[in-house]
C-alpha cells in the first residue's frame, strides 16, 4: 500500500506544471499567431501532456523505489526540470513572451537531458519512460522557435 501510495504522489507531484498552467488557457493572442503548417492543433496538447506528466511520474516512482544511492540526486534534477517546465507556460502565454519562452524552454530542455542521464544511473526503464518526454520537447522547442521568427517585431 506505501509503495503505491508514493506511486500516487509522484505522479500528483508531475501534474503540478498543469496546476500551474491552467491560468493561462490558449487565448485568441495564441490563434491569431502565425503558426507553421506542422503546427498541432490545440486540442492534442492536453491529451500528450496528460500521457507526459504520467510516465513522468511513474519514472520517478521508480527511480525512488530504487534503493541506489543516486537516487536523491536523480531526484532533485527530476524537480529542478519539473519546477522549470511549470514556468514555460505562465512565460509564452501569460506574458504573451515566445522570446523568452523560448530561452526558457531550452534550458529545460537541457534540464530534461541531465534527468535522463541521471535517471539512467538509476534505472535503465526510468530513463526510457523520459524519453518520449524529451522527444515532445525537442518538438515544442522547434515550434516555440518558428512562432517566435514568424511573429517578431
Amino acid at each position: 500500500m506505501g509503495s503505491l501510495l508514493r506511486l500516487v504522489g509522484w505522479i500528483g507531484l508531475s501534474f503540478v506544471p498543469a496546476l500551474v498552467g491552467a491560468p493561462f488557457p490558449a487565448p485568441d493572442w495564441y490563434r491569431r499567431l502565425n503558426k507553421p503548417s506542422w503546427a498541432p492543433p490545440a486540442w492534442i496538447f492536453g491529451p500528450v501532456w496528460t500521457l507526459l506528466y504520467l510516465l513522468m511520474g511513474v519514472a520517478a516512482w521508480l527511480v525512488a523505489s530504487s534503493g541506489r544511492p543516486s537516487r536523491g540526486a536523480a531526484l532533485r534534477v527530476f524537480r529542478v526540470q519539473l519546477a522549470l517546465n511549470a514556468v514555460w507556460t505562465p512565460i509564452f502565454f501569460g506574458l504573451r513572451r515566445p522570446d523568452l519562452a523560448l530561452v526558457e524552454i531550452v534550458v529545460t530542455w537541457f534540464a530534461i537531458l541531465a534527468t535522463v542521464i541521471a535517471f539512467r544511473r538509476t534505472r535503465v526503464a526510468a530513463t526510457i519512460l523520459l524519453l518520449p518526454y524529451l522527444a515532445w520537447v525537442s518538438f515544442a522547442c522547434a515550434l516555440n522557435w518558428s512562432i517566435w521568427r514568424r511573429n517578431r517585431g
